[in-house]
């Protein structure tokens, strides 16, 4: 598979990463040995960026990734970026300190079973978070103290992302980026590429949408956030089906799905489209069986998609999508 650089970390990855959300919970259940499973036909398939949080599962995602890599060893080449902060409680802007950035870190090495951490990312903080110099400070002393090797963020919005990208020593920047959600186009791929910031899409199949396999008669398990978080109830909107109402967006991905190349998937148009925008480092849909994910990464085989889908699949977001997203986030 194609290996990009990470952004400031100076570490290859692959193009098609694995986001390890489903292994932790809320998306319905997945036992350690499914999740073993899924990492495995991940990794055989060329996957080399495994993206997870201390708050997945309270860190069962975490442990399930640390004893792939105690089976796999170190030559198996991979890069693990986990994410800190949503686990305070309450989830507010004092509670980013030195003091807990130490205590998340040390965990969620624990967890993983290393020394030091690959990448470390602010899990969607409070939006004063990114602008203090102090958080700053104490990411640089989280990797003076070895604790981690790199940081970055993980951003709910285009403004966010950009205040990020202008700090010198921020790596990598996590963000919402699918067909339905194109906002970072505009301004923060360019300004990612421009200071040398890697670029990390998540939700990148807008939590299933971008399959083509949902209509309007489909149900989720109550455990699974496209039941219980569609209008924001339990976290950022933005996060569930990207924030686009899901009759919507049912109807706008049968759309997308008439445009798959011959012998693709809708969801891997959708990937190869991300993959495709000047400026991203690496993708990383979900996937709670092995199937889905060796499906998943090989969009990372198909060819750039051509002119005449690229417009196409900007008709359906300028169509339908447009008005319900752009402005918000």
């Amino acid at each position: 598979m194609e290996k990009r650089v990470l952004g400031r970390t100076g570490r290859p990855v692959s193009v098609i990463g694995l986001g390890c959300w489903q292994l932790g919970g809320d998306w319905g259940e997945v036992t350690s040995d499914q999740g073993l499973a899924v990492l495995d036909a991940a990794v055989d398939a060329g996957v080399t960026f495994l993206d997870t949080a201390d708050g997945y599962g309270d860190g069962r995602s975490e442990k399930l990734i640390g004893e792939l890599l105690r089976r796999r060893g170190p030559d198996a080449g991979l890069t693990v970026a986990t994410k800190m902060g949503r686990r305070a409680n309450p989830h507010v802007e004092g509670a980013y300190t030195l003091d807990a950035f130490r205590t998340w870190t040390d965990r969620s090495r624990e967890n993983l079973g290393v020394d030091t951490l690959d990448l470390i990312q602010l899990h969607c903080p409070p939006t004063p978070v990114f602008e203090r110099d102090r958080t700053y400070d104490d990411l640089d002393t989280i990797v003076a103290e070895g604790r981690a090797a790199a940081y970055g963020v993980s951003v709910e919005t285009v403004a966010e992302a950009l205040t990020a990208i202008a700090r010198p020593n921020v790596a990598t920047v996590q963000i919402i980026l699918n067909v339905f959600r194109r906002k970072p186009l505009e301004a923060v791929l360019p300004a990612a590429v421009e200071a040398g910031v890697g670029i990390i899409a998540r939700v990148p199949l807008a939590s299933g949408l971008l399959t083509g396999k949902f209509d309007a008669t489909t149900v989720f398990a109550a455990d699974d956030h496209r039941t219980y978080n569609r209008h924001g109830e339990a976290f950022d909107m933005g996060e569930t089906f990207s924030g686009v109402p899901y009759d919507v967006g049912v109807a706008a991905a049968q759309e997308v799905a008439r445009l798959a190349p011959q012998g693709a998937t809708t969801a891997q148009l959708a990937l190869r489209w991300i993959i495709d925008q000047p400026g991203v480092t690496a993708a990383i849909p979900g996937a709670s069986r092995p199937e889905q994910a060796r499906a998943n990464a090989a969009a990372g085989a198909l060819a750039p998609l051509d002119d005449a889908t690229l417009d196409a699949l900007r008709a359906v977001y300028d169509e339908r999508i447009r008005e319900h997203v752009h402005g918000r986030w």
